[in-house]
């Protein structure tokens, strides 16, 4: 890479991660736990987050969501029939959010009360991985229909995350995905990562998965319940 390319490429990674840092203190000042999901296209990302929107809503949790698109909303739409409100980021081809974009539509968004805020990424295996958005939790999903060696082909995808998702369990057998090598595969990658096994279409996982969440969120020292709004500074 040309040095000077390579120099523009470090201020921007510098601007964006001094931002990341300044929204993750309010975040947490305001009892708000962020969750950021990356993965490749077509893992079930929309489907895994609108049941957990609705899971945690029948929890008596108050769930919010960003959806990151390259050009539509309807991801946004779809998670909207959770209930909980969700706003669109529309990236106009960037392949990747940034702290900027997330600090701007929240600066423009008055969603109510808040216990979660949830981003969910662009559907890209390469460039989420170095974009801090000021997430408290990190989540990388991986499906069975995407085979096994996906850890292995981008591995900081997978080394950046705190945790780790199998989506579309369901549809385990039919793929004859082999489990294990996938788990194999992670941990080669990011040893120790704690991994869930999920379906969005038969709740297989989520208990586990939303206790998870629950239990991540106290870990920051905030409420089980917090009754004060969210309201993003511009």
């Amino acid at each position: 890479m040309h040095p000077r390319i390579l120099e523009v490429r470090r201020n921007l990674l510098k601007k964006n991660d001094e931002l990341a840092r300044d929204l993750r203190g309010r975040f947490l000042s305001d009892g708000l736990f962020v969750v950021n999901l990356v993965s490749g296209p077509g893992t079930g990302k929309t489907a895994l987050l609108r049941r957990t929107l609705g899971e945690l809503l029948n929890r008596g949790y108050r769930p919010i969501a960003l959806v990151g698109d390259l050009a539509t909303d309807n991801d946004a739409r779809r998670l909207a029939e959770s209930g909980a409100p969700v706003r669109q980021i529309t990236t106009d081809g960037v392949c990747h959010l940034e702290a900027d974009m997330v600090a701007r539509h929240l600066a423009e968004w008055s969603p109510g009360p808040a216990d979660f805020l949830f981003i969910e990424n662009v559907g890209n295996l390469v460039c989420p991985a170095s974009y801090d958005l000021g997430e408290s939790l990190r989540v990388v999903l991986l499906s069975v229909t995407d085979g096994e060696d996906k850890p292995l082909k981008y591995p900081k995808l997978f080394n950046t995350a705190d945790v780790a998702i199998v989506t579309k369990a369901d549809l385990a057998e039919a793929c004859e995905f082999d489990r294990a090598a996938a788990e194999a595969n992670i941990h080669d990658v990011r040893p120790g990562m704690q991994i869930f096994s999920t379906s969005a279409k038969t709740g297989v996982g989520f208990d586990a998965w939303l206790a998870f969440l629950i239990d991540q969120r106290t870990a920051c020292g905030l409420p089980v319940r917090d009754e004060r709004p969210f309201v993003s500074q511009p």
